[in-house]
Order: structure tokens, then C-alpha cells, then sequence
């Protein structure tokens, strides 16, 4: 029996040992039988290694150790503090954006871990109002929940997000992969149309107004949005692998199931500028709603045909949402994640020039999206001139995903972003949609006192000459002075800057009463901030 037990694993590792040396795939086990083994198994868990074990607070990515526990925290409905001050490396770091507190102002917040969590903080701006669409409105939150399709997200994620989303008050993008019974929990919905139409085509996958028309009177859809490309792989069609394709999904989708499911790179409803103005404005009138436009950044012909083309006042999208080449959302070859469009930091402002120069940006609502779920980077993309955020990443953190990067493997370890059965239990709703409201809450929280720091009641109102991007400790220079913007760019126009600091004076004001009292003092006659 003892000879038993020894001699099975020597013979097991032979066994081993003759298949790697009779194997041509992987020559490292060719040259060293067995033990190359170890080799790929660390490479395998090498993510994991440098996650919780290897890289330091701010050395990861996409998000770094310290933008994770902040979302984790968030979610969790705990106070969001660190202590000991930044371990960020300021004295080299390029492109640390600060912001800068003014020392004399009217507008005061309290420094209460979870102050301003419940007030209301809406964008400036009312969507589709400038165009005068029938259905236009103000959104309850600037914060939205960006377009992540069911398919990519699993069920459960998707309505978690969505029933946050409700509790928050925050919009819900459904991606381009449909209207699903999961995206039906709560919140008001931007419908997204894709390259492929899914669930607004007919038979031959040809776009279909009435479909879209009646989808609109079924469903709480607020507003369209007509997805041209994504930061995560403009100019490529989205891709959905066969694993990940349920007889559900195909169903919504009108595909079948068994193969991949790759959406065209570009729209056939429509062929140019004018063509795409045509089909917005017969959306608006055939729907009522608000109707924008998704995009990534790169030749900047497109944006000054779309601005010229709107300067006369007849046509024009009521809603510009420009993705970040650093999104991320949609797996994608490496080269597209890497290498095709830009940055938002860099994007977004060549776009907003372009509509300040012809002076329609009081006629648009501006989304930003790409890394904005964390407040300093939230903050610069207000003072840029944006009037709401999308977040996608951020909010998928906050219902459970670890950053383990497995979405196109259909093994996503959390259950997040996955098909498979037993995974998918993973992720409760009922708690998950919890975290994912306390997310959403804490984001608005930080951007409400991040701006009272400023001396603004909204983050609208930071001004690109509020901030700056710091390289080391040798130079730095407000956003105005990189970015080439003139005085008053980046602002909502007079009258919207008026509304807003009208509306959240009049919401704000009992929440942030501690602020204007010593502790231990009762204020009975409360300030009005001027």
C-alpha cells in the first residue's frame, strides 16, 4: 500500500512530463517538463497577486487600490475618510488636478461624515428644453448610470443597478443590447440605440420607429440616446461571445443563440450629419423626448460639421455624451483600449470649444463619461464645462465587482458580469441595490462639499479657473490656461446659473445648518447664504 501511495504521483508527474515534452503549444514546457507548470500557474494569478498583495494604493488600473476602497466604502454606507494625508506621489505626479478652496464665501457645508447625502442635486441645465420637446425635463441627479447592456452585466447586476438607481433618483442607460425585464425595477430609463437596433428593429435588423414609439409609451424612458461609438472601442462594433448569450437574451435581442453576436461599426438608419439630424428630430417628434447623441473623440471633423449643422436653430440633439477613451466597460483587442480616441480630458474639451465658438452650448446638455464615478475626477469634468456624469465602472464596483478584468470570459468571479448560473448567485438585489444607491448618494455627496470648498452651491458653477493640473511640485495651470478656454466657458448660461443656485438654496439649506453653528450651538434664525 506505502509503495502505492508513492509511486502514484511519481507516476502522475511522469505522465505530466512525457505530454509536455511530446507537446509543441508551450515551448517553456517543452524545455522544462512540470515544472513550467508553476510558471503559468502564478502568470494565471498574477492579477490577484498584484492586487492584494504586490501594488501599492495608487498604483493599479483601471482604478487604483485607493478608488476602490473609496467605492467600496461608499457602498457601504460608511463615512469616507483616509487618514494621514495623500499618499498620492505629489512631488511627481503629472496631472494631479487641484482644486481650489476659497477662504471668503457665502456657501458653507458641513463637515458631517454623511452630510448632504440626501439632498437633491440636479444638473443645471433641463433636458430637451432648449429644442422644446414635449417631454422635456430636469433630472432628479447629475450622477446617471451609464449605458451597460444586459448580456454584458448579468441579470441580477443589471436590476440591482437599476433599483439603486430608482432609490438615488439617478437615470439608468440600458446599453444597446435592449430593454430588458431587468432594466423594468424602478428607475427612469435613457433608452440607448445601437448599431444593431436591438429591440427596436424589424425582421431584416432594420431600425423601426414604431417599435421604438411603442417601446417609449410602455416603459419609463425619459430620454434616446443614439450610441455612435464608445471609449472602450470606437470605431468597432460591440461584441457579445456566444458563452454569455442566454435564451433570454436572445429573445430581447433577436439573435440567435450558439454564436457570437457582433454589432455592426456603424449605423445604417442614417448616413451622415444631416441624415443623423433627420432621424433625431423625427424621433422627437414622433416620441416627445430628449434625444442625444453618444460618442467617443477622435477626428474632429464630425463635431464641426454637427455644430455648424445645428448653428441654424432648426435641428440638433438635445444631449452630447462624450466617452473617454479610457472607459472601459465593453471588452475590446488591446490596441482599441489602448490606442483609438482620446481621453477625456482631452476629447471633451476640444468638443466644447468647438460649440462654445458658435455659441450653442446653453442649447446642450453636456454627459461626461470615462473614469468620472470618483470625485476629483468628477469635479474637473464640471469645470470643464459638463453638465452631467455617467458612470459605469464605478457603479459595477459598487454592486460587487473586484476589478479581476474576466468580463469577456464569461467568468466573472462576482457574478457581475456573467451568464453563468452558479456565478450569478453571486450578486443579491436586494443588497446589492442597496450599495448601489449608498454609491450613487456618496458621489453626489462629495460633489456638493467639494464645491461648497470652491464657495459654489453646485458643481456646475466650479469654473475652469477653479482648478488646476499640478506636474510635481514644479508647475501647474488651471484648466482655462490648458485647455485654451475665454472667460465664461465651462458655465451654464446666466439664467440656468441663477435657477440652480435658486433650487438648491431653497433644498440644501435645513441640511447644511450645522456648518454655520459652533458645536454645542443651536442656531435658531438660519443664514441665507447670498
Amino acid at each position: 500500500m506505502r509503495k502505492w501511495l508513492l509511486g502514484a504521483p511519481v507516476a502522475a508527474l511522469a505522465a505530466v512530463a512525457a505530454a509536455d515534452l511530446r507537446q509543441t503549444r508551450y515551448p517553456i514546457l517543452r524545455t522544462f517538463p512540470v515544472l513550467g507548470h508553476a510558471r503559468m500557474a502564478l502568470t494565471s494569478i498574477g492579477p490577484e497577486l498584484r492586487q492584494y498583495i504586490v501594488a501599492g494604493n495608487d498604483e493599479e488600473r483601471p482604478f487604483t487600490r485607493n478608488q476602490r476602497d473609496w467605492i467600496y466604502e461608499s457602498a457601504e454606507g460608511r463615512a469616507t475618510t483616509f487618514s494621514f494625508g495623500t499618499d498620492d506621489d505629489v512631488e511627481f505626479l503629472e496631472g494631479y488636478p487641484v482644486v481650489k478652496q476659497r477662504t471668503f464665501t457665502g456657501v458653507t457645508v458641513s463637515a458631517h461624515a454623511h452630510s448632504g447625502e440626501r439632498l437633491p442635486l440636479p444638473p443645471a441645465k433641463v433636458l430637451g428644453a432648449a429644442r422644446g420637446r414635449a417631454r422635456a425635463f430636469r433630472p432628479d441627479s447629475l450622477v446617471t448610470i451609464s449605458g451597460m447592456s444586459y448580456g454584458s452585466l448579468s441579470g441580477p447586476a443589471v436590476e440591482s443597478l437599476n433599483r439603486g438607481a430608482a432609490v438615488a433618483g439617478a437615470l439608468h442607460n440600458t446599453g444597446e443590447g435592449g430593454l430588458s425585464p431587468h432594466h423594468q425595477n424602478g428607475a427612469d430609463l435613457i433608452f440607448q440605440i445601437g448599431t444593431a437596433y436591438f429591440g427596436v428593429r424589424d425582421a431584416d435588423g432594420r431600425f423601426d420607429m414604431d417599435r421604438l414609439v411603442a417601446l417609449t409609451e410602455k416603459h419609463p424612458v425619459r430620454a434616446i440616446e443614439i450610441k455612435l461609438s464608445q471609449g472602450a472601442k470606437p470605431g468597432l462594433g460591440g461584441l457579445l461571445p456566444a458563452s454569455k448569450i442566454t435564451e433570454e437574451i436572445a429573445q430581447i435581442r433577436g439573435i440567435p443563440t450558439g454564436e457570437d453576436c457582433a454589432s455592426p461599426s456603424r449605423h445604417t438608419a442614417f448616413r451622415d450629419v444631416d441624415s443623423m439630424l433627420d432621424l433625431v428630430e423625427e424621433i422627437a417628434d414622433r416620441t416627445g423626448l430628449p434625444v442625444g447623441i453618444k460618442s467617443a473623440v477622435g477626428e474632429m471633423e464630425f463635431w464641426q460639421e454637427l455644430a455648424a449643422a445645428m448653428s441654424s436653430g432648426e435641428r440638433g440633439v438635445d444631449f452630447i455624451t462624450i466617452d473617454g477613451g479610457e472607459g472601459g466597460t465593453g471588452a475590446a483587442p488591446l490596441v482599441f483600449s489602448d490606442a483609438v480616441s482620446l481621453p477625456f480630458r482631452l476629447g471633451f474639451p476640444r468638443v466644447y470649444r468647438i460649440f462654445a465658438e458658435a455659441g450653442l452650448t446653453d442649447d446642450v446638455v453636456f454627459i461626461g463619461s470615462g473614469k468620472l464615478g470618483i470625485p476629483e475626477n468628477a469635479a474637473v469634468a464640471f469645470a470643464l464645462g459638463v453638465d452631467m456624469i455617467a458612470v459605469a465602472r464605478e457603479a459595477m464596483l459598487s454592486v460587487g465587482c473586484i476589478q479581476a478584468q474576466k468580463c469577456h470570459t464569461d467568468r466573472c468571479p462576482t457574478g457581475v458580469a456573467t451568464q453563468h448560473p452558479w456565478l450569478v448567485r453571486g450578486v443579491d438585489p436586494a443588497d446589492k441595490s442597496v450599495r448601489s444607491a449608498a454609491y450613487l448618494r456618496s458621489l453626489k455627496r462629495e460633489l456638493i462639499k467639494v464645491s461648497g470648498a470652491v464657495g459654489v452651491p453646485h458643481p456646475a458653477l466650479i469654473r475652469p479657473e477653479d482648478v488646476e493640473l499640478v506636474t510635481g511640485t514644479r508647475e501647474s495651470s488651471t484648466l482655462a490656461e490648458i485647455y485654451g478656454y475665454r472667460e465664461g466657458w465651462g458655465l451654464p448660461g446666466p439664467s440656468d446659473v441663477a435657477e440652480i443656485t435658486e433650487i438648491m438654496v431653497a433644498n440644501g439649506l435645513a441640511e447644511h445648518t450645522a456648518a454655520y453653528a459652533p458645536p454645542g450651538v443651536r442656531l435658531t434664525d438660519r443664514p441665507t447664504p447670498p
